[in-house]
């Protein structure tokens, strides 16, 4: 047991030895930090903050005071003209979100008359309400109330999700799903989420199962964060090597230029850490409520995800979540990749397998949905339609959708934008100054340009929107009780 002992201690030493010497290196390479990577915001809200601000009110009148102070330590301190045009810090640039009417940086409500129900947006880690406004526009026309939160430390510097942690995430949710319930009394009232966000979503659904007549209506989880990469778990000694004079930079998993207004390109490790931390604790609620036969008590869940993704797992989404829950008319939307783009197999990370298995398995609780193509050679698509306990496609529809030309499968940040979006989307805005981040075609030198390969790959539409829109509507418009 000594030798054991002994050796463990050598190997963690070792280990340690080794993450310091890697963490020098990376400390004095790449971008610089810039103001916006070390300013932070004083008046943010904090899980702390709860009893004080404890009205949808309060935490907007707490959020003008954030964006005040966003104003007066970053935008008046940050240079203005040409050479930063695309400085989302830079007051006037074209990436500056406070020309913007409105500003999704921030919360918003759209209310309707008579409401016939809630429906509350959580969005993703470094996102902003931006993420899921056209699903909440789409919505709120339907006849819902719809509340779309900004979770403190997004919308304003990326440096603000170096001190968040998860717990202040989960509070402003509750706080925003509390005054959805409040003023819409036995009305159903719906969450949903985007990654991180519906993680938050589905705490938010379990912690409220204890409250009678508090319990959500229904769960609608895009691109979940159910499980993330373990290495997020070891920023821990990075951020605290971090904190050494000269080793700032440490604290940082990705530096980049800020040039998109409703999104953070810098990504800070304790970003990833607190994710994590959230995952695994979600996932441990799980299965308290599961063991004892109490998963039946879950509001009903419907999960659209891209076969590939590489943000979150798509694995512990069957494993940790939906196969671990009874029939409780779950659904998973699964999109396949573009099977007709790929010239061989050996060219990608094929979730042939996984989607397979999930065809082939018989005892999984739930059902699925499988957007893929028609056929091999064909660009168009089609849904394949699996019950819960089946192993075999009872139903197929066509859906007059393709795969437009050059995209080889959708992406974790794709599926809430749809292919009109004047951000991200398909086609270029019409006025040659408004900020476009779609479709960048880019062809020249590597190393040139600021931005990573994998940034400029990464699909940021969702071709198959419409798909996604329906059956969200489809969802909420039936009565789940």
């Amino acid at each position: 047991m000594g030798m054991k002992l002994e050796r463990f201690l050598r190997w963690r030493w070792l280990a340690v030895a080794v993450v310091v010497v890697v963490a020098g290196v990376a400390a004095f390479g790449g971008q610089p930090l810039e103001l916006w990577h070390m300013a932070r915001l004083q008046t943010e809200f904090t899980a702390r903050d709860a009893d004080e601000i404890a009205t949808l009110d309060d935490y907007l009148a707490l959020e003008e005071r954030v964006f005040a102070e966003l104003d007066d330590e970053v935008y008046r301190k940050v240079p203005t003209g040409d050479a930063f045009v695309l400085n989302r810090y830079s007051s006037g640039s074209a990436a500056d979100p406070r020309t913007r009417d409105p500003d999704f940086n921030r919360t918003f409500l759209l209310d309707a008359d008579n409401p016939r129900g809630g429906i509350l947006l959580l969005h993703g880690l470094t996102d902003s309400p931006y993420s899921l406004r056209t699903l909440g526009a789409r919505l709120n026309a339907m006849g819902f109330r719809v509340l779309g939160l900004r979770l403190p430390g997004h919308g304003t510097v990326p440096a603000a999700l170096r001190f968040s942690r998860w717990q202040d995430w989960a509070a402003a949710a509750e706080l925003a799903y509390d005054h959805l319930a409040t003023g819409l009394g036995d009305k159903p009232i719906h969450i949903a989420g985007y990654s991180t966000g519906a993680a938050l979503a589905l705490d938010l659904a379990i912690g409220a199962l204890d409250e009678e007549g508090k319990a959500p209506a229904s769960l609608i989880l895009v691109s979940p964060a159910i499980g993330v990469s373990r290495a997020a778990a070891l920023a821990g000694p990075t951020a605290a090597l971090g904190r050494i004079p000269g080793f700032g930079r440490l604290v940082w998993a990705d530096v980049i230029p800020e040039f998109d207004p409703y999104k953070y390109n810098s990504f800070p490790v304790n970003a990833g850490a607190q994710v994590h931390k959230l995952t695994r604790y979600t996932a441990s609620r799980i299965s308290k409520l599961v063991s004892p036969g109490r998963g039946d008590e879950m509001p009903p869940i419907i999960v659209f995800k891209s076969a590939v993704d590489a943000t979150v797992s798509t694995d512990a989404l069957v494993d940790r979540l939906l196969g671990r829950l009874p029939d409780n008319g779950n659904e998973l939307v699964l999109f396949d990749i573009n099977r007709s783009a790929i010239a061989s197999p050996i060219l990608v990370a094929d979730p042939g397998p996984f989607t397979n298995r999930l065809i082939g398995d018989g005892s999984l609780p739930f059902g699925l949905r499988l957007i893929a193509n028609a056929d091999p050679l064909g660009t168009a698509v089609i849904e394949r339609y699996k019950p819960p306990f089946s192993a075999e496609v009872t139903e197929t529809r066509q859906l007059g959708l393709s795969w437009p030309r050059g995209i080889i499968s959708l992406s974790h940040v794709a599926l809430p934008f749809p292919p009109d979006d004047p951000l991200y989307g398909q086609y270029r805005p019409d006025d040659p100054g408004e900020l476009y981040l779609g479709q960048i075609d880019i062809r020249g030198e590597r190393g040139l340009l600021k931005l990573s390969s994998d940034w400029l790959l990464r699909l940021r539409y969702n071709p198959f929107y419409p798909i996604l829109e329906e059956r969200i509507i489809d969802w909420v418009t039936v009565d789940k009780k």
